[in-house]
């Protein structure tokens, strides 16, 4: 029975726990502390509850990120009082800029201990201010409180976290001692109170999503049929019915696609109107004058391309359409003129309905062809390579990792490496990337907690100043449900400094920039019992991955390659597309 319980502070911890529970948030990353007692007695015992023991709340904290990333449902973090809070904030930051729902129940003293200098004690209340979607400040269980509050203060907050705009919820949850299971007497009838919600298995509190409705379409559709040019832009689209509502969409207009790498559509599809490599085609003056779209669709999230992002704010196009479901203005360039909230599904498949079939333009056709040669270029280059480079280093992750696992990466260099260089024409697999606020930390954290969430093996790309950065969060790869294959390029420092105007100024890029370490990680894998691999060129390299992510067993492959030799080549390869797009 979960109205069985010691004591009044256990049986609040149980009652939280199991509404969580009931509302579908089964998975709970906790980690070690003393006035969080109640709740981390509850999630050990509630048989529906899975558990993940994180030694750091910030390792935690992104865990859960990537779990939610992983299944489109949240997490819950349970966290003890003081900095252990804290330290949540930058998984909650990223979390709240991209929309990713997270629970985090942080307990806390009693009020008589705030502002008294007491251990430990600090204002956990308002902590996270406006990252949060919604707050509560839940009191000290007491018999004067009927425990269907608690109940519904838990339904509330499940609630916030998933509907639109999704995001982190905070419940800050103050215990008096005893934080134990001691024995302590709870009236009969606060327990009777909850009889039919104990027999069942339902929330006290259900919450009916609200259902979308569609703006006026018809104005939107009409300047899609009227347009000389047109283009959709596929940014992060974390559904698959938003992914094919997409592509089904672009078919009918018979628009080109330019396609993010967190869509979902710029690898393992073949469709003809998908352009994988129109970052680097962007490099070209003559692609720019014989590509002006009037009308653009931009669908999902921002796309990671700067030059996409360049190219739209110049051409400012006269009509820039964007549909998502959230009330964000994600328009850097304040280039947006009309803004549609609504799922994508639901706006492809009405606006579908109104716009009318297109024939195949020439300029589709051009596009494709010519990313097709840019894909030629890359191949030759990289094939022709037999040092290990960064750019190989993604273009052979993409067409050797399986179909049907997970692609975790870093920001900076992997996520922009993934994006301009993955082959295209390769088997499908799930992409994640902290994009929200586009940080370093917590990057091997969220990795497991992505491989956790699809339930299916991850590799994880990432540079070396993030593995640094999340170091100890090693201990949750070694304790994951899933594997995680980290691939770490280690080039001595911060890499993508090195493409920044700061790098020609040589007095003070070297030390205060790209933080050289001199560190290799063949002890940190060790030290965790995680398999590692030093491959000395590119070929082996693909063996010991290729042979890597065939184990049920977490590993560490370090590509150790050169800062000067990577920016080098990554212009090596743009001189000879640009050379090829301008002929």
């Amino acid at each position: 029975m979960i109205t069985q319980a010691e004591n009044l502070n256990i049986l609040w911890g149980k009652l939280i726990v199991e509404e969580l529970v009931r509302n579908g948030v089964t998975y709970f990353c906790i980690s070690p502390g003393s006035r969080s007692t109640p709740l981390t007695v509850a999630a050990a015992r509630n048989a529906q509850a899975k558990t993940m023991i994180c030694l750091d709340e910030r390792g935690s904290a992104f865990h859960a990120l990537g779990y939610a990333r992983g299944t489109g449902l949240p997490a819950a973090v349970i966290t003890t009082s003081g900095t252990a809070v804290g330290n949540c904030l930058p998984a909650i930051i990223e979390a709240s800029m991209d929309m990713v729902p997270i629970i985090v129940i942080t307990a806390d003293r009693p009020p008589e201990l705030r502002e008294t200098g007491a251990n430990q004690t600090i204002h956990q209340t308002g902590i996270f201010e406006r990252y949060v979607r919604y707050e509560f400040d839940m009191p000290c269980p007491s018999v004067d409180i009927p425990a269907n509050r608690v109940l519904n203060t838990v339904d509330l907050a499940v609630f916030r976290a998933c509907a639109t705009p999704a995001g982190p919820v905070h419940i800050n949850c103050m215990f008096r001692e005893p934080l134990e299971p001691r024995t302590e007497r709870i009236p009969a009838d606060y327990i009777t109170a909850l009889n039919d919600w104990n027999l069942g298995s339902r929330p006290w509190t259900s919450y009916m999503h609200p259902s979308t409705t569609a703006e006026d379409l018809n104005s939107v559709a009409e300047a899609i049929n009227q347009a000389d040019q047109g283009l959709v832009i596929a940014g992060h689209l974390a559904e698959r019915d938003d992914r094919e509502a997409v592509a089904k969409f672009s078919k009918r207009v018979n628009w080109p696609v330019f396609a993010d790498i967190r869509s979902g559509l710029r690898i393992g599809h073949s469709e003809k109107n998908i352009i994988a490599y129109y970052d680097q085609m962007l490099l070209s003056d003559k692609i720019r004058e014989i590509f002006r779209p009037d009308v653009v669709v931009h669908m999902g999230g921002v796309p990671v391309s700067k030059r996409l992002l360049q190219f739209m704010e110049k051409l400012s196009p006269s009509e820039y359409i964007m549909i998502n479901d959230h009330p964000f203005r994600h328009d850097p360039a304040g280039i947006v003129t009309r803004r549609i909230q609504m799922s994508v599904r639901h706006a492809c498949q009405r606006l579908y309905d109104l716009v009318s079939v297109k024939k195949r333009t020439d300029i589709v056709r051009i596009l494709k062809i010519k990313s097709d040669g840019v894909g030629e270029i890359i191949d030759k280059n990289i094939q022709d390579r037999y040092e290990l480079n960064e750019p190989g280093i993604a273009r052979y992750v993409s067409r050797i990792i399986p179909e049907g696992t997970g692609l975790f990466l870093a920001n900076s260099m992997p996520v922009r490496d993934m994006d301009m260089f993955a082959y295209p024409e390769c088997r499908a697999f799930a992409v994640a990337v902290n994009r929200g606020a586009s940080g370093i930390d917590g990057t091997i954290a969220s990795a497991a907690g992505f491989a956790t969430g699809l339930g299916r093996p991850v590799t994880l790309l990432t540079g070396d100043l993030s593995f640094i950065h999340d170091l100890n969060s090693l201990f949750i790869i070694k304790s994951a449900r899933m594997p995680v294959v980290i691939i770490v390029i280690n080039n001595g420092g911060g890499g993508i400094f090195s493409f920044l105007p700061i790098s020609r100024h040589r007095n003070v890029f070297e030390n205060f920039f790209a933080t050289p370490h001199n560190l290799t990680f063949e002890h940190a894998a060790a030290q965790f019992d995680i398999d590692y691999h030093l491959p000395s060129d590119m070929a082996e390299f693909v063996s010991i991955y290729s042979m890597a992510i065939t184990k049920h067993r977490p590993s560490i492959i370090e590509v150790q390659t050169n800062r000067n030799d990577n920016i080098a080549f990554h212009r090596h390869l743009q001189k000879q597309i640009t050379e090829a797009l301008e002929k």
